[in-house]
């Protein structure tokens, strides 16, 4: 022990000496070279002050309030039944100029500044690309295949009734709520788009904790979700192109890209990741993992580039990855997305979300009608069609309460619509509290329909 501590001084010595005579003699070379002077005490807070704006540490401090609240708002919900995200979207729009920014305009401005957005919404597209990864991770389109009959007809009419609700709805709300220079059908396709969307991530969560994941009406619903996710996405992705293109022939030729690159993705690219992949499956080697997360990027680069969104391409990736890495996978990816980055997108939507905007009553009365196309749209188009192929009436009615979520996804559709220039803050501001509403109701009225129909 003392011969290791001697050695090791004299290490230490004979090198800070070397150290020592280097810094001496090249104090020299300063000689005719004007040398900034620093001074120890008195630039100390200036530094502190210049340290705590630097963009890296404005962000470092915002994820750390937004996860905190986020967290902290989903267990209280947990408390009372409600899912998790339906707190985060709450703590999400508190965050924001609702609540934070109006009694604490200093303390918010300072957390939040402007300049400090772009990067709190890059970092958040970034969780959303990967968030969408686990979505197409998620979806079983061999269980799909076996339930396809009844799950189509339930899930495409949870999307035409409602799509088409909300196109006659934007009749009445684009000359008032409409962004300047958008045309009608970009408007109304959006619209139509936000009101037939269902949240098949939180829709699944909720069927778990109800404890009917395993029974026909959770088997049924989760299918019906899984294929209603599929055909709105579709469907957004043609919405996207319409609204980004400006005229129908430059959409035409976008939607022909789109297609070609999805047969791509699943007759070429599919392919070789099977191959590529082969081996042990579910053994994940870094190798493995770098080819994947590769392929999730491209293709969300794809995408965004053809115009149809990065978050398709995301969600195309999931669904090609080979069925045995999926579980591993999510289980890799699930943890950091949803902790941690997801909760930047809700307080980026909160921080989008000026409640001011709807102090006229006559907003409340607008918000009121937009609720009830949407229940009226989504919960009675889904109960009815399940009626019409063979569910009683009390399953009927679950699917249509369980369809009516929509959570996530439609914050994802109207931070879309508003990127866009299609959406105004103040139609962006009650379409967020729909998609609140919305959520909120699913567990209480399931709860009601369970309790009267036995």
């Amino acid at each position: 022990m003392k011969k290791n501590l001697l050695f090791y001084s004299g290490v230490a010595a004979f090198f800070s000496l070397i150290i020592y005579g280097i810094l001496k003699t090249g104090k020299l070379l300063e000689q005719g070279r004007e040398v900034y002077e620093v001074k120890a005490d008195d630039d100390f807070l200036e530094i502190l002050l210049f340290n705590l704006h630097h963009p890296l540490a404005v962000l470092l401090s915002q994820m750390v309030v937004i996860v905190a609240a986020a967290k902290g708002f989903g267990f209280l919900c947990k408390k009372i039944g409600q899912p998790s995200v339906v707190g985060e979207m709450i703590a999400g729009i508190l965050l924001g100029p609702s609540l934070f920014g109006m009694y604490f305009p200093d303390l918010s401005a300072t957390l939040f500044p402007s300049a400090s957005l772009v990067n709190l919404h890059l970092l958040s597209q970034i969780g959303l690309v990967f968030y969408m990864f686990i979505v197409g991770l998620e979806l079983d389109l061999t269980a799909l295949k076996n339930r396809t009959d009844q799950a189509v007809v339930i899930s495409h009419a949870s999307i035409i009734v409602p799509f088409t609700l909300g196109v006659g709805l934007s009749y009445f709300l684009y000359d008032r709520f409409a962004a300047e220079g958008v045309n009608f059908l970009s408007f109304a396709l959006f619209m139509g788009v936000a009101m037939s969307i269902t949240a098949f991530p939180v829709l699944a969560r909720i069927v778990q904790e109800k404890g009917i994941y395993k029974t026909p009406l959770g088997a049924m619903v989760i299918t019906c979700a899984a294929v209603d996710d599929i055909t709105a996405w579709c469907i957004l992705a043609a919405v996207i192109a319409i609204a980004k293109a400006g005229s129908v022939t430059s959409a035409v030729y976008i939607l022909v890209l789109a297609v070609m690159y999805v047969l791509v993705m699943m007759k070429v690219v599919k392919p070789l990741l099977q191959k590529w992949l082969s081996g042990k499956e579910g053994k994940l080697t870094r190798r493995k993992v770098t080819l994947i997360f590769l392929t999730v990027v491209t293709s969300a680069y794809t995408t965004e580039v053809i115009g149809i969104h990065a978050l398709f391409g995301a969600f195309l990736a999931g669904i090609i990855i080979p069925a045995g890495y999926r579980q591993v996978l999510v289980n890799k990816v699930e943890d950091l997305t949803v902790v941690l980055l997801l909760p930047l997108f809700f307080a980026f939507t909160g921080l989008r979300t000026h409640i001011s905007g709807l102090a006229d009553p006559e907003m409340y009365g607008t918000l009121f009608f937009i609720v009830l196309v949407a229940v009226a749209g989504k919960f009675l188009g889904s109960a009815l069609a399940a009626r019409f192929v063979g569910q009683n009436w009390k399953t009927s009615l679950s699917i249509g309460a369980l369809m009516n979520t929509r959570g996530l996804m439609e914050l994802v559709v109207l931070n879309i619509g508003y990127d866009l220039g299609v959406l105004t803050s103040e139609i962006f501001a009650m379409m967020v509290f729909m998609a609140l509403i919305t959520t909120f109701m699913t567990g209480p009225l399931l709860d009601l329909i369970h309790k009267i129909i036995r």
